[in-house]
C-alpha cells in the first residue's frame, strides 16, 4: 500500500512547505482540494513540485463538472512536465455545498455527470495532441492548428482516479474507463453511507470482472490514523488492505481553517505514514 495525506487549508507557501516535510517523512503523496473559490490548487501544486524530488502530486478532488476541460488539459499537461511525471488527477462531481450555486455553477447531479463524461473524453483528447475535434451535447470542440502544451509526460496518459458510488452501475463504469477508483457507497435515494471493506472488496470484485484495460489501477481509501499509536494505525489501515486498496489518503477535513489546524496537519506529517 501507498500512503497520501491532504492539505485541507493553507496558501501555496504552506502547499510547498508541508510537501517537502511529506516526502522527508516518507509520505507517497501528497493531495490538494480544488475549491470553487479559494487557495488556486495548481499554484499551490506548482510551489509543491518546485520544494520536492519524488513524492506524487495531485488534487483530492478536481470537479470536473464545473471546470472548463482544456483549461484543465492545459493545466495538467503543463504541471506534469513541471514535476517530472508525478501528477495524479483526482476527479468527481464535486460537493455542491462548496459554493456551486453562489457561482452560478450546475447543481443538478445528471447535468454534473454529463459534464464530468464530456470533460474526460476531451481531457483525455486534448492529452493525445493535435488534432483534435469534439461534439458533444454541452460542449463542442474545433481543431485548431495553434501552439498546444506540450504531452504530459506520463502516457498512456496522467493517472485519472474517478470517483464511483456504489452501487450504481453507470458511475463504477465511468471508472472503469480510467486508472483508479475513489470509492462512495449510497443508498437508493443517493445518499451516502459510511464505507466499510466489505463494499470494497464487491467493488473491486465488480472491477476486476468488468475492466478491459490492461493498465495499472489503483483503489484508494481516505481516513484518519493515529500517528503517535503505530500499532492501531496498522490495525485501521491493514482491514482496508485486506479489502484490496492500494492507497491509504490520510485527511484532516475536519481541522480548524487557522494556524491550530496547520499545526495539527503538520504534526501528522512529520509522524510519517501509517505502516500496515
Amino acid at each position: 500500500m501507498k500512503y497520501g495525506i491532504v492539505l485541507p487549508c493553507g496558501d501555496a507557501r504552506i502547499a510547498a512547505d508541508y510537501a517537502r516535510q511529506a516526502e522527508k517523512a516518507g509520505w507517497d503523496g501528497f493531495f490538494v482540494w480544488e475549491p470553487v473559490w479559494g487557495v488556486d490548487a495548481w499554484v499551490s501544486l506548482a510551489a509543491a513540485a518546485m520544494q520536492t524530488e519524488k513524492i506524487k502530486l495531485g488534487t483530492m478532488l478536481t470537479p470536473l463538472s464545473r471546470m472548463r476541460p482544456w483549461k484543465l488539459a492545459s493545466e495538467t499537461a503543463t504541471f506534469d512536465s513541471l514535476c517530472g511525471g508525478r501528477l495524479i488527477l483526482s476527479v468527481g462531481l464535486g460537493a455542491v455545498d462548496t459554493g456551486f450555486e453562489a457561482f452560478g455553477e450546475a447543481t443538478n447531479r445528471k447535468t454534473r455527470a454529463e459534464l464530468l463524461d464530456e470533460g474526460l473524453e476531451i481531457l483525455t483528447g486534448l492529452w493525445r495532441g493535435q488534432p483534435f475535434h469534439y461534439d458533444g451535447k454541452h460542449y463542442q470542440v474545433k481543431e485548431i492548428d495553434f501552439i498546444p502544451a506540450p504531452k504530459p509526460i506520463q502516457q498512456p496518459r496522467i493517472p485519472i482516479w474517478v470517483v464511483g458510488a456504489w452501487p450504481f452501475k453507470k458511475s463504477m463504469k465511468r471508472v472503469l474507463r480510467f486508472d483508479g477508483l475513489l470509492p462512495n457507497v449510497m443508498d437508493k435515494d443517493g445518499q451516502h453511507i459510511e464505507l466499510i471493506p466489505d463494499d470494497l472488496r464487491k467493488m473491486k470484485s465488480y472491477v476486476e470482472a468488468n475492466r478491459t484495460l490492461e493498465t495499472p489501477f489503483d483503489i484508494i481509501v481516505e481516513g484518519e490514523t493515529p500517528g503517535n499509536d503505530p500499532s492501531q494505525s496498522a490495525s485501521i489501515t491493514s482491514s482496508w488492505v485486506n479489502a484490496g486498496a492500494t492507497w491509504w489518503i490520510e485527511s484532516r477535513w475536519y481541522v480548524p481553517r487557522d494556524d491550530e489546524g496547520l499545526k495539527i496537519v503538520l504534526e501528522r506529517i512529520e509522524q510519517g505514514p501509517p505502516q500496515a
